[in-house]
C-alpha cells in the first residue's frame, strides 16, 4: 500500500490532499494545525509560509503535498502554488529531502531563490542551511533550466539586482544574530528610504542595521 502511494506522489498523478481550507487552530514557525470541518490536520510549513499566514482563529486556504516516510505519512503546507512547485523540484534533486527543502524555503523566498540561481550565486546558496559547496553546485546545475518557470518570475534587471541586494542584506543581518522577522522589517524600511538609483548592497546593509537597532 505504501509503495503504491509513493509511486502516485512521485508521478504527480494523485497528491491525495492538494489543498486544505479551514480555521487555524495553532501555528508556529514550522508547524500549522488547521481545522477542516472538525478534523484537525497537522501540517509542516516553512518560516516564509508561517509569516504569511493570518493569526490563529482565522480562515485560510493552504496548498499541500502529502509525502510518506518509513515511519509516518507527513503533510507539508505552502502559502503559494509557486512555493509548493519549488519544494517538489528541490526534493527531486539527489541529496535534498523534505526536511532540507523546508529549511531552504525558510531561509529564502521563491523569488530570492530564483534570482540566486539565475545569477549563479554559489556563495548565497552555500549560506542556506545544510547546503555545502557540492550540494550548492548540484542545486545550480539542476535548477538553472527550471527555476524561472516556477510562479510569476520577474527577470527585469531592476527587480533582479534589488532582490540580490535584499538577499545579501538579509544574510548579513541573520549572521549578526537578528531574527528573520526583524531583519526583513528593517530591510523593508531601508528600501523605502533609499532611492532606487542610489541603492547598493553596502548602503542597504548599513541602513537596515540602523533600523534593526532602533
Amino acid at each position: 500500500m505504501r509503495g503504491s502511494i509513493q509511486k502516485l506522489i512521485r508521478a504527480g498523478e494523485n497528491n491525495m490532499i492538494a489543498q486544505l481550507k479551514g480555521k487555524i487552530i495553532s501555528k508556529t514557525a514550522t508547524e500549522l494545525i488547521i481545522d477542516c470541518n472538525g478534523v484537525g490536520y497537522q501540517v509542516i510549513i516553512s518560516l516564509n509560509t508561517s509569516n504569511n499566514l493570518p493569526e490563529e482563529g482565522a480562515d485560510v486556504t493552504i496548498m499541500t503535498l502529502l509525502i510518506p516516510r518509513e515511519d509516518a505519512i507527513v503533510l507539508y503546507g505552502f502559502w503559494s502554488k509557486a512555493e509548493r512547485e519549488l519544494f517538489k523540484t528541490l526534493i527531486s534533486i539527489s541529496g535534498i529531502g523534505p526536511k532540507s527543502a523546508i529549511g531552504i524555503l525558510s531561509s529564502a523566498t521563491v523569488e530570492e531563490l530564483q534570482h540566486i540561481v539565475i545569477q549563479g550565486n554559489l556563495n548565497a546558496l552555500q549560506k542556506l542551511p545544510g547546503i555545502g559547496k557540492k550540494t550548492a553546485e548540484r542545486l545550480l546545475l539542476e535548477l538553472k533550466d527550471k527555476i524561472d518557470r516556477i510562479g510569476d518570475f520577474d527577470s527585469s534587471s531592476v527587480g533582479f539586482e534589488q532582490n540580490l541586494m535584499k538577499q545579501e542584506a538579509l544574510s548579513a543581518l541573520l549572521t549578526l544574530g537578528y531574527s528573520r522577522v526583524v531583519a526583513e522589517k528593517s530591510i523593508k524600511k531601508a528600501l523605502d528610504e533609499i532611492g532606487r538609483n542610489d541603492l547598493t548592497a553596502e548602503k542597504l546593509i548599513k541602513l537596515s542595521l540602523k533600523y534593526a537597532i532602533m
